[in-house]
């Protein structure tokens, strides 16, 4: 899941993803730090990523 998780936000490093573990309030913070989204913008694509990629 690292891989989609690197392809749907490439400015992530592997580092920011590593330490994120999957947790959905560490990873928002980092897109919304690294894109400069609103806090909801970002939770709404954390959680559609997470729902599209339930199956790992």
């Amino acid at each position: 899941m690292l891989g989609k998780a690197k392809a749907a936000w490439g400015e992530l490093t592997d580092d920011d993803l590593t330490k994120a573990e999957g947790r959905v309030e560490k990873l928002t913070g980092l897109i919304q730090e690294r894109y400069g989204k609103t806090r909801q913008q970002a939770e709404l694509e954390v959680r559609r990523f997470f729902d599209s990629n339930r199956d790992f």
